[in-house]
């Protein structure tokens, strides 16, 4: 059973920088997809940042040269180092993971429960 558990959310000035993570459990971490998404209020589910098993990135538009993901496999853990925060960065920002490589389409099936980052 996967179960993916984050942490580090919180509220901070524009500008400001949050690291979430992201624990898992139940599974060989090092061999799957992983991802952070983010949902704001009255919009849609979007992809934020994900790493493959071989350390390969990649990030939305909005984000690039502001959030740095990385992976810890021997903690089994994901991050999502946040710089240069904006107002719009404010969401509920979920982890997830997937069977099989990132760049070759995937599903994510497995989901966090969400922490929230608020940036005023």
């Amino acid at each position: 059973h996967v179960q993916l558990v984050e942490s580090g959310g919180g509220s901070v000035q524009a500008g400001g920088s949050l690291r979430l993570s992201c624990a898992a459990s139940g599974y060989t971490y090092s061999s799957y997809c992983k991802g952070w998404f983010r949902q704001a209020p009255g919009k849609e589910r979007e992809g934020v940042a994900a790493i493959d098993s071989d350390g390969s990135t990649s990030y939305a538009d909005s984000v690039k040269g502001r959030f740095t993901i990385s992976q810890d496999n021997a903690k089994n853990t994901l991050y999502l180092q946040m710089n240069s925060l904006k107002p719009e960065d404010t969401a509920m920002y979920y982890c997830a993971a997937a069977i099989g490589y990132c760049w070759g389409g995937v599903t994510f099936g497995y989901w966090g429960q969400g922490t929230q980052v608020t940036v005023s």
